[in-house]
């Protein structure tokens, strides 16, 4: 529940692209890299991609690569792929009754109730204990 309790964290956040701190900002992949940094990853984290980069295969090899796990249906602190429109991804972080993620239109990281947009798929971070 780290992941989750870490976007928790940053709700509130003001949206900025490419941004990775909760000071300066954070974008979809910001949001999940820390998420993701407090169960212990370790990894690189992607930059220099467009906002609207829907490159969905890329994707999947990317999450897939950095120790992520591809799960049926995603727990709270999971990481989810959406797909809010055509050619548009986006990362967010599974919530008890929704999504944590970076709202470009609302300008800030925001807890949204249920799954507006289709899934992707859902992965989780399996530390190597």
């Amino acid at each position: 529940m780290s992941a989750l309790a870490a976007a928790r964290g940053a709700l509130g956040a003001r949206f900025r692209l490419h941004g990775r701190t909760v000071a300066g900002g954070l974008d979809c992949v910001g949001l999940v890299a820390l998420a993701l940094r407090a169960e212990g990853f370790t990894g690189e984290v992607p930059s220099g991609y467009a906002l609207r980069s829907g490159d969905a295969a890329r994707a999947v090899r990317a999450i897939e690569g950095a120790g992520l796990v591809r799960v049926e249906a995603a727990l709270p602190g999971d990481l989810m792929l959406l797909r809010p429109g055509p050619g548009q991804l986006h990362f967010a972080i599974r919530s008890e009754a929704g999504i944590i993620h970076a709202d470009a239109m609302l300008r800030r990281v925001v807890e949204r109730p249920g799954l507006a947009w289709p899934v992707i798929g859902a992965w989780r971070f399996c530390r190597e204990d």
